[in-house]
């Protein structure tokens, strides 16, 4: 039988601790949040490795989708500096993981996923385990929940190669976008802030995380 509790602990102490994640609030997020209720129940004894996790197979062309690994994860939502009166969207929610940790610290969350699998998933796990400021909604990840906005934070929960205006356009003056922007490698962490019309761009780390589907460059043609 598995410690579950004991593995969280152990994911904090030697995932989150020693990539420089310091943020109280974050790391009892995360510890209080069940990893394992949100992966297929074969995964369950591998929820607190190092590591990505499958929750939805490749189908119809499609990559298959992951859970991102606890060291990111916990590097991109510290550099949110999500506040207790923050509005989030999470974007690419997946089994709603990353949501429930947000819950933790924010408002609350709309967590938005396009694939009808996925938002079942996270619509009964989330509620099973008591998550009720979170809201999930099915819809484009590209297109963001124009419907809900302005959002505080708005957090892109995998890479993606450009990021469009459109969830921009859903943030609240001041309000941050968090996102991995190049795939494997070449890939960055950025923090994107509202400034009026403007949006400011700053550099967090570099880190590879695996994509979110869509959010590809549009192919110029040269004569």
């Amino acid at each position: 039988m598995i410690d579950f509790e004991s593995a969280r602990a152990r994911m904090v102490d030697n995932q989150l601790r020693t990539t420089d994640v310091t943020s109280h609030s974050l790391l009892s997020a995360f510890l209080t949040v069940p990893r394992e209720a949100f992966v297929a129940e074969k995964l369950a004894a591998l929820a607190y490795i190092d590591s990505d996790l499958e929750i939805a197979p490749a189908t119809d062309g499609q990559a298959p989708r992951y859970m991102m690994e606890p060291s990111p994860l916990g590097k991109l939502l510290q550099a949110a500096e999500i506040g207790q009166d923050d509005v989030v969207l999470d974007v690419g929610a997946g089994t709603g993981y990353a949501s429930a940790i947000m819950s933790r610290l924010a408002k609350s969350v709309l967590a938005l996923e396009q694939d009808d699998a996925l938002v079942s998933r996270a619509t009964v796990v989330l509620a099973e385990q008591g998550f009720d400021n979170v809201s999930v909604v099915k819809g484009s990840l590209e297109k963001g929940c124009s419907g809900e906005a302005p959002f505080d934070i708005i957090f892109l929960n995998g890479a993606v190669e450009v990021i469009p205006d459109a969830l921009f356009d859903q943030l609240r003056d001041g309000g941050r976008l968090i996102a991995v922007v190049g795939y494997g490698n070449a890939s960055a962490a950025y923090v994107y802030v509202r400034e009026g019309a403007s949006v400011s761009k700053r550099f967090l780390f570099n880190t590879s995380v695996k994509p979110l589907p869509g959010f590809r460059k549009v192919a110029e043609f040269v004569f």
